[in-house]
């Protein structure tokens, strides 16, 4: 049997102790090395790009699946009517501004805005601040407008039917070839068969330089009218459904 060694080279033990340490120390680094990789690769990307100053005829902001949710132009570049990512014609809207889009990609709500002096003199502009209803067109909006010198400006509240505003668009495009008094006549039957949009509230200051409240009721008739008339006298007023006065403050001078 061969005789056991009692003592050890105590350099070799440390040189031992040195390699062990050093190669748990190279395991971690790895490990970490690795794992902060694969966070990187997962990790999403996004490039940023820095801008002193720039010059656009219209930018889209877009979800990533590439829904429309804002639009800001020029009056050349303005869109149309957006509904569900499927543009139409818009009958009369030639301006530049800014333009809201739901989840959908439908128009809901915009600021728009504009104003100049013709060669006449004579001074137009405005500015206009709106939202609208699913799939109908503004139920708030807040307005500034100057036309030959009248100004006119205040907040408007309107009830929308619960029809889908596709129906006045398909109609806009079924008559638009049509002469204007047909377009008319076509325009008077739908609303016959389809309930129209009614004003309920108007706050601002009018053409004639009164300011006024107009509460209204699901009709669009004049219900509670509070003023202060051009020159400074105020009144209230109650209205039946006829549109008549029926309780006034001061009351009315009888002649």
């Amino acid at each position: 049997m061969a005789a056991t060694k009692q003592n050890q080279d105590p350099n070799s033990t440390r040189a031992q102790r040195f390699l062990m340490i050093y190669s748990g120390v190279l395991t971690v680094v790895f490990a970490v090395t690795l794992l902060s990789g694969f966070s990187r690769q997962e990790a999403p990307t996004r490039k940023k790009a820095s801008f002193d100053e720039i010059d656009v005829h219209r930018i889209n902001i877009v979800e990533p699946d590439g829904t429309l949710r804002m639009v800001i132009s020029n009056t050349p570049e303005f869109p149309g009517i957006i509904v569900k990512g499927k543009e139409y014609p818009h009958p009369n809207r030639k301006t530049a501004g800014i333009l809201f889009f739901n989840d959908e990609g439908t128009e809901n709500g915009g600021l728009t805005f504009g104003g100049l002096k013709d060669k006449d003199g004579k001074v137009s502009s405005g500015g206009h601040l709106s939202f609208d209803q699913y799939m109908q067109d503004q139920v708030l909006s807040l307005d500034a407008n100057e036309h030959d010198g009248k100004r006119q400006y205040g907040i408007t509240l309107v009830d929308y039917p619960d029809y889908s505003i596709m129906e006045v668009i398909d109609l806009i495009q079924r008559i638009k070839s049509l002469p204007e008094a047909q377009q008319k006549e076509e325009i008077d039957k739908f609303y016959t068969q389809h309930p129209k949009p009614q004003p309920r509230l108007r706050l601002g200051r009018e053409r004639d330089l009164s300011a006024a409240l107009r509460l209204k009721d699901t009709a669009g008739r004049d219900r509670i009218v509070i003023m202060v008339k051009p020159d400074g006298s105020p009144i209230l007023q109650f209205l039946d459904e006829q549109g008549k006065v029926t309780t006034q403050l001061p009351p009315a001078q009888s002649n």
